[in-house]
């Protein structure tokens, strides 16, 4: 004679359809509970860890800081009958000769350009010390290098370079700019460090 055995949860649901309805009603409402505590989370509404340094506003400034800038340059800019009006602007590209007629750059402006490709790409590593890059106007950390030698700092600049106390990408990792470029930021960096 074969004996049929019920489940004691499937004969009470069976019996009680309000123990049902309250554990369905029960399990909504602890998922909706859910859901918005979730959502506020994700939308920042929480105040956990308000007062912490990441979330000053100089931290996240410097977090969400652009790596790098676009110059245009009006004043080097030739003036030709194409030009819009208000002057034509011209972008540095890498390599890119100067136009005709703009007279060759002197060590001041060599000194300028080195500061602005030290603002545009340099900043952001040398400014904080990232990977081991000697920070900008740091006499001790660039004694050693600058007693390498310009052309060797110029090289490891163009080149890459790995060492015991971290790591140079080739072009600082932007190798778009051009070499003089490169090794004008470098001239700027260490004579602001000497």
């Amino acid at each position: 004679m074969s004996q049929h055995h019920t489940d004691p949860v499937e004969e009470n649901i069976e019996t009680h359809p309000v123990k049902l309805a309250v554990a369905i009603g029960g399990g909504a409402v602890v998922l909706v509970i859910a859901i918005v505590l979730l959502a506020s989370f994700a939308v920042g509404t929480h105040e956990v860890g308000a007062d912490s340094k990441a979330t000053s506003p100089a931290e996240t400034a410097l977090r969400i800081a652009p790596v790098a800038r676009l110059v245009v340059e009006e004043a080097r800019a030739p003036a030709s009958a194409s030009a819009p009006a208000g002057g034509a602007a011209l972008i540095k590209t890498a390599n890119a000769a100067p136009p005709a007629g703009i007279a060759a750059a002197t060590p001041a402006a060599a000194m300028a350009d080195g500061k602005a490709t030290y603002s545009q790409s340099c900043g952001v590593c040398h400014g904080t010390g990232v990977a081991g890059a000697p920070k900008f106007g740091d006499k001790a950390a660039w004694a050693p290098r600058i007693a390498q030698g310009s052309a060797t700092l110029h090289d490891h600049a163009l080149t890459g370079y790995l060492g015991k106390a971290g790591m140079m990408p080739a072009k600082g990792g932007n190798t778009a700019l051009a070499d003089a470029d490169v090794k004008a930021a470098v001239d700027y960096m260490v004579s602001q460090a000497r």
